[in-house]
């Protein structure tokens, strides 16, 4: 017997809400993490059964696809990123920038692509599995996971470049 829509929805609700609330504060500068969230929830309850069970992976697919097509609707997203690009030292809007003492972490963090800094933070910041972190990009459990080595090597290839003065390849 197959679940009833409105509970299996307050379910998800439930238990997936405030993670993606988080998923995308993390990743957004503009202060709209909410309607996101909503309008996550909105192509939820309109796709219940399409939702695959079990459903993370998926809904973090579903938050990152809103959040794409809000930042192609704010222009003056991408004015204020290209104005705050040259005061990294100043602003970063990632997590790294957070880790008190880690100035090398985050110069390193804010060298990386966009792809590279989206694929460590899934498993890093949002703890989702390699499974469930491929679903959000769209592509294999396996490319997920060179990805994921590629842009961890980067990463400290970029520290120890920030630690030694930058004179190492």
């Amino acid at each position: 017997m197959k679940a009833d829509p409105d509970e299996r929805f307050e379910a998800l609700y439930e238990a997936h809400h405030q993670e993606l609330l988080a998923f995308i504060r993390r990743r957004s500068t503009i202060g709209d993490a909410e309607d996101v969230v909503a309008e996550t929830f909105v192509v939820t309850w309109r796709r219940i059964d399409d939702v695959p069970d079990p459903a993370r992976g998926w809904l973090f697919a579903v938050a990152r696809n809103i959040l794409r097509n809000h930042k192609r609707s704010h222009h003056r997203q991408v004015s204020l990123r290209v104005h705050l690009a040259g005061h990294s030292a100043t602003y970063s809007p990632d997590p790294a920038s957070a880790i008190a003492g880690r100035t090398d972490l985050a110069r390193a963090w804010n060298r990386l692509t966009d792809a590279e800094r989206e694929t460590i933070a899934l498993t890093a910041w949002d703890e989702l599995t390699q499974e469930e972190a491929a679903t959000v990009l769209g592509c294999t459990k396996a490319a997920y996971a060179v990805r994921l080595h590629r842009a961890r090597r980067r990463l400290l290839h970029l520290i120890d470049r920030t630690t030694s003065g930058g004179r190492r390849g």
